[in-house]
């Protein structure tokens, strides 16, 4: 599922519209993000843990070689499920029913609805002035190039040669 087919879901879910399932979720992501980079742990009840995790200094070993070397500290994050998601996610419990059918709207008041006047219906062309046009409009044929003129320049192209 994606983020925007979560919002559309919520949206369902809660009977709202599209733009504040929008807001809801994407402001939930945003409280959770920047608690999580003061470096506080966000813990939501049955679903999962956030949190910023400083790793200090220590030896390894590098598998290649087998050589000690020192890996330097930093920081990580990390998100953990907590038993209520494992246990829905595992079949141990049931899932919640989610609404996947999108409640009717009252339909908004009735417009006027103003009709615009038909146009003016054309006359019909004759038949004998469309073909006279279409004689008129028809390009003219090119006259036959005389074999005598094609030979010579044929000839004047082979002594040049």
């Amino acid at each position: 599922m994606k983020k925007r087919e979560l919002i559309q879901a919520v949206a369902i879910h809660t009977d709202v519209d599209n733009k504040t399932a929008a807001k809801m979720v994407e402001g939930t992501i945003d409280v959770i993000l920047a608690n999580v980079a003061k470096g506080e742990i966000v813990n939501i009840s049955g679903f999962a843990k956030f949190a910023k995790i400083k790793r200090p200094a220590r030896m390894g070993r590098n598998p290649a070689t087998g050589e000690t070397i020192k890996i330097k500290a930093k920081t990580v994050a990390k998100i953990t499920a907590l038993k209520g998601f494992k246990d829905i996610a595992l079949g141990v419990t049931a899932a919640p029913k989610v609404n996947t059918v999108k409640r009717a709207v009252a339909p908004a008041p009735a417009k006027k609805v103003v009709k615009k006047a038909a146009p003016a219906k054309k006359k019909p062309v004759a038949k004998k002035a469309v073909k006279k046009a279409v004689k008129k409009a028809a390009p003219a044929k090119k006259k036959p190039v005389a074999k005598k003129a094609v030979k010579k320049t044929v000839k004047k192209a082979a002594k040049r040669r």
